[in-house]
């Protein structure tokens, strides 16, 4: 009776006792020194991380906290370089270098737009997911307007005229004399351009416009004065002023010599105004005086 019939089977014991078992127990085994995460889903006051980001191998610890922040503020709140300094304890310095980081991984895109008024100012659009979404579509390249087929029969069209060309074709201020002409016919119904007239035009506005002045008074000088009777061709007449009557250069600034080296804009990582220079770092009125510039004594 005493032995026992070595032919059946052990029964299965337990793993650890029962704490891995899926219906008992309420502790989890983890392995030593891991992290364990304590969690709880959010309702309200939250904002969705990729771990793209959260994760990110090239970017520093400071770059991707300053994106995670960026990315929870509402619409139109400040993040330029000031108003972060007073937010966060890191200086000046190291958020202008944090952006930078954020910007060359195209998390971040600062581009410098002139106002009305003529000031230039900077647009920041923070992008969750670089190359992705609506910031992806607007940084493709748009393709040429094509210009329409002459008919069978019809006399050829002539050229338009030359228009003045800027020194320094810079993308944001093209995108500025397109708006200026796409304007053009809420003063004159007359003055309705297609794609490939405003493409045309769109280097002889940005010649005016960067002599600062400002895209009303651009506006202003193309619809003033026209002639009462139909405009046959109102590209040809807008190309003709453009040239005629291009305004001359500020005296308190020097137009670039032809073969210059015409620096990007960049932004200030003081004041992040917007600014001239071949390496990013802080604008003229922001740089420390050399010594030796004021007397002693």
């Amino acid at each position: 009776m005493d032995t026992q019939n070595t032919s059946v089977r052990p029964h299965a014991q337990p793993r650890n006792g029962e704490e891995n078992h899926p219906s008992r127990g309420t502790r989890a085994k983890t392995r030593s020194g891991g992290v364990i995460h304590d969690n709880s889903r959010h309702t309200s006051r939250f904002t969705v991380i990729g771990n793209h980001l959260a994760q990110h191998a090239e970017l520093s610890l400071l770059a991707i906290g300053l994106a995670v922040h960026i990315q929870s503020l509402p619409g139109g709140a400040l993040i330029d370089i000031r108003t972060l300094a007073a937010r966060f304890p890191e200086g000046k310095a190291r958020i202008a270098a944090a952006l930078r980081e954020l910007e060359a991984h195209g998390y971040l895109r600062r581009t410098c737009e002139r106002t009305s008024s003529g000031r230039v100012v900077t647009r920041t659009v923070s992008c969750n997911q670089p190359g992705r979404g609506s910031g992806a579509a607007a940084d493709e390249p748009k393709p040429r307007a094509r210009r329409p087929a002459r008919r069978e029969g019809e006399p050829p069209r002539r050229a338009l005229p030359a228009v003045p060309q800027p020194a320094y074709p810079a993308p944001d201020l093209l995108r500025s004399a397109v708006e200026v002409l796409a304007g053009l016919r809420r003063g004159d119904p007359r003055l309705l351009l297609s794609a490939a007239e405003a493409e045309h035009l769109a280097p002889g506005v940005a010649a005016w416009l960067e002599r600062d002045l400002p895209p009303s008074a651009v506006h202003h000088a193309l619809t003033t004065g026209l002639p009462p009777e139909p405009l046959h061709r109102p590209a040809a007449l807008l190309a003709h002023r453009l040239a005629a009557q291009l305004p001359p250069v500020p005296p308190f600034s020097t137009p670039p010599a032809p073969d210059a080296v015409r620096h990007p804009l960049r932004n200030c990582d003081v004041c992040d105004r917007a600014f001239r220079a071949p390496t990013p770092g802080r604008c003229r009125g922001c740089r420390p005086e050399p010594p030796g510039l004021h007397p002693t004594g």
